[in-house]
């Protein structure tokens, strides 16, 4: 009697899983006694190597433009602004703040007073957003690349005060880089109700002129709404004299964020949140994230789609090894073990069509960084950029490695099995 195959069941699960694996390999490999098996396998691959690839460039562009919106906003917002955790001001005297002022990491430290107030013009009227910061505000936000105009960044002279606008709110508002004459701010005066019988008397007013420039972040959220000047100004119009909503901080050059983080969180305790760009950012990184994930579900089910061609693969395979698994039997294979081989067989041609897909994707990936082939606009200019900014990150095609091995094994689990025990029975 031929004596049986030394890979039997009740062995190490590693060492049962050599056997099935050693066949799976040889039968994707080998030469079918059908062409047209070699064809389907084929397909099946392809299927999921161009499935996997539109994965990874698709999560790649999310990535990019991510990354995009986050050096919009590298120019604009602090690497750290602290605020409070419940309320809109606070004393800028107050003990936590003065100990602030005297941690080792920060290099600019800005006072800021924020809050929203109404511009009365052309027989309109718009709810705006004045920004009132110290002078240091040009070297906190590198202020040089979003500044237009002729003129320069000026917050205060003499007995004027100046106030940079958006470049979108100046657009709303009529104005070019510059403004002749005074622009009229009003805010509500604290404690005050409205008086019905004249409304104008219930408001602060003061004036601000053009400095001869604009800024402009390429966010609506800044360009159509804010407009920056002198934190001696805000707090004259708001009545918070000696009062900060916020404190914006710049880090010395080769100082650690996230420990510059946690340390300062420590130092101004619960009454006070210490935020990063990103997390100043939340809500919009967040959208962009959910799109991100739902873009990976539909990508996702499409690759289970895709999957579902392995296995009229497997199945065509199993009828054309049908001798063979017989002999196996003979030999001392188990039904479990004949199983393995198919299941192993529907993993690795997703395993090798996930890699080339892999593949693909990073070299279009790679084409798109260094060419920008595929445009956002007929014509250059037309959006912030020309063409689709892709990023790449490990992570991803991690994530996207696992998914189709996951997915794969999903598709052909139960359909193998059952295709298995026909075989078998």
């Amino acid at each position: 009697m031929t004596p049986p195959l030394p890979h039997r069941e009740g062995q190490g699960g590693g060492s049962s899983l050599l056997f099935p694996f050693f066949l799976a390999r040889r039968y994707l490999f080998s030469r079918k006694s059908h062409h047209t098996i070699n064809i389907i396998s084929g397909i099946s691959l392809c299927g999921v190597a161009l499935a996997t690839a539109a994965l990874v460039v698709t999560l790649s562009v999310f990535n990019g433009f991510r990354d995009m919106v986050a050096s919009f906003f590298t120019a604009f917002d602090p690497e750290l602004k602290v605020t409070l955790a419940e309320g809109k001001t606070i004393a800028a005297d107050d003990p936590a703040l003065a100990a602030l002022r005297n941690y080792e990491g920060i290099d600019i430290y800005t006072e800021v007073l924020e809050d929203q107030a109404l511009i009365v013009g052309n027989e309109r009227q718009w709810v705006i957003t004045i920004k009132g910061v110290d002078d240091n505000f040009e070297r906190q936000a590198d202020l040089d690349q979003l500044l237009y105009g002729d003129g320069e960044f000026v917050l205060h002279a003499d007995v004027l005060e100046y106030g940079v606008i958006g470049i979108r709110l100046a657009a709303q508002l009529g104005l070019g880089t510059t403004y002749e004459g005074a622009l009229p701010i009003y805010a509500p005066r604290r404690g005050e109700r409205v008086n019905m019988s004249n409304p104008m008397q219930s408001f602060n007013q003061d004036e601000l002129y053009s400095p001869g420039v604009v800024f402009a972040v390429n966010q609506n959220q800044y360009d159509a709404n804010y407009i920056i000047t002198s934190i001696g100004f805000a707090r004259r119009l708001f009545d918070q004299q000696g009062m900060v909503s916020a404190v914006e901080l710049r880090l010395k050059p080769g100082t650690n964020l996230r420990r510059a983080q946690s340390d300062i969180k420590a130092l101004l305790g619960d009454r006070f949140l210490v935020e990063d760009r990103y997390e100043q950012q939340a809500d919009t990184f967040r959208i962009m994230q959910v799109e991100k994930f739902i873009a990976y579900l539909f990508l996702a089910f499409i690759l289970l789609i895709a999957s579902f061609n392995i296995i009229g693969s497997l199945s065509m395979l199993m009828i054309d090894k049908r001798a063979d698994v017989q002999t196996l039997r003979s030999l001392g294979a188990n039904d479990q073990q004949i199983s393995r081989i198919f299941l192993l067989e529907g993993w690795l041609i997703s395993g090798f069509g996930a890699l080339l897909g892999i593949a693909a994707g990073l070299l279009l990936c790679w084409l798109q960084m260094r060419y920008g082939f595929v445009k956002l606009g007929q014509s250059e200019g037309t959006f912030v950029v020309d063409a689709y900014p892709v990023s790449v990150q490990a992570s991803d095609l991690l994530l996207t490695f696992v998914t189709v091995l996951v997915v794969s094994l999903i598709a052909v689990w139960f359909p193998v099995r059952r295709m298995t025990r026909n075989l078998l029975a």
